[in-house]
């Protein structure tokens, strides 16, 4: 009996609830107002920021952005973020203003199989996106730890939101004769595109390189005409131009060793795409040990470094885009080192470039600026 009058009780509340919400009625019985018309976006997009602006995981960050919508897209070095969802074949993220980042997806489906020496442990790594002849071009590093033979290779897509169809590779390192040749970055200039890479080692013959790619960027002409900007302590170059010069960042150190990192950023610079890029101390880079330090970690942060081109907000403000490892959250589960995307602002100081302190921000900062579309 009790059960059954439960149940009746039961049946009398939901009746009620539907005669009231049929007759739009609030809970007390007063008209419900429709809602109010959402505001108007404002003409800018701007705020403040702390650090990291992505987690757990952005490596080596390559950054562009959409001209026809005004979004960023990011890529970064495949990994594993611990989060069971396996290895991500280079994770692409979108923003519309630097700071708040989103998951697309991966740009790869699957891992490309051209590269057959190590096959199983090889990956992709450090890519560059870029814009070309109105595709999506993402020139990529293919190899494994401590590879004799890594290659770079270029994939294609309309759109960075869409998955990216791999076009083969452009060398391998034994092609090349540039030992680790990864770490590439496509330039354009004039009528012409280059491509820039080369990683750390010891090698006589180590070093960054650029050499001429064909007119539609999808190949190397002839592998001989290399040249050399940077020895072989740098990795991970990126050009940037200005008033005249091109300036070379480029990383040094110990990328991936968690919280004892050595990874750090140094610059020089050139009157002309070729070099000699010289440092502060009118040291050629091409020589060992020379290099005038940019940025370097701090007390919270190991290892920052392995930048992104430098994007210009709508008020023509500087920002730097790279990674770097919280000390104190230096791992993930899946045992990969916990390289967050980092962003601070780049000021211009008697022709050179320079962030805060010399090191990643850790209190919050003004946002970049920029319009809506």
């Amino acid at each position: 009996m009790r059960n059954r009058h439960l149940k009746y009780g039961i049946l009398l509340a939901i009746t009620a609830c539907l005669i009231g919400c049929a007759k739009g009625s609030s809970p007390d019985n007063k008209e419900e107002k429709p809602p109010e018309p959402e505001e108007e976006p404002k003409e800018e997009v701007s705020g403040n920021y702390t650090n990291p602006v992505f987690e757990p995981i952005l490596a080596d960050p390559t950054v562009a952005r959409d001209p026809s919508t005004g979004i960023f897209y990011a890529i970064g070095t495949s990994d594993d973020w611990g989060d069971g969802k396996g290895h991500r074949l280079m994770p692409v993220l979108k923003s519309t203003d630097l700071v708040n980042w989103t998951i697309v997806g991966d740009a790869f489906i699957s891992k490309p199989a051209w590269k057959k020496e190590r096959a199983a442990e090889s990956s992709l790594w450090a890519g560059d996106l870029a814009k070309v002849n109105g595709m999506y071009h993402l020139y990529y590093s293919y190899s494994a730890w401590a590879d004799a033979n890594p290659a770079i290779g270029l994939a294609t897509s309309p759109s960075p939101a869409a998955p990216f169809a791999d076009q083969g590779k452009l060398f391998f390192t034994s092609e090349i004769g540039v030992p680790n040749s990864i770490d590439p970055l496509y330039w354009e200039e004039g009528e012409k595109k280059y491509l820039f890479w080369g990683s750390y080692s010891n090698a006589s013959n180590q070093g960054t390189y650029g050499i001429e790619l064909s007119a539609d960027g999808k190949s190397v002409p002839d592998l001989s005409k290399k040249f050399k900007i940077a020895a072989g302590d740098f990795e991970a170059v990126v050009l940037h131009k200005r008033d005249g010069y091109y300036y070379f960042f480029g990383s040094r150190g110990h990328c991936c060793d968690g919280a004892a990192s050595t990874y750090h950023v140094r610059i020089a610079r050139s009157t002309t795409l070729a070099g000699p890029y010289l440092d502060k101390d009118g040291k050629d880079i091409r020589e060992r040990g020379n290099g005038t330090l940019f940025l370097q970690g701090n007390d919270m942060y190991a290892g920052p470094g392995h930048n992104a081109r430098l994007i210009a907000d709508d008020e023509g403000t500087d920002w730097f885009i790279y990674h770097a490892i919280d000390k104190e959250k230096a791992k993930v589960s899946s045992g990969a080192t916990r390289r967050v995307l980092m962003l601070d602002k780049v000021t211009w100081t008697d022709g050179w470039p320079v962030i805060e302190g010399s090191s990643p921000s850790v209190t919050e900062k003004p946002a970049p600026v920029f319009k809506k579309k």
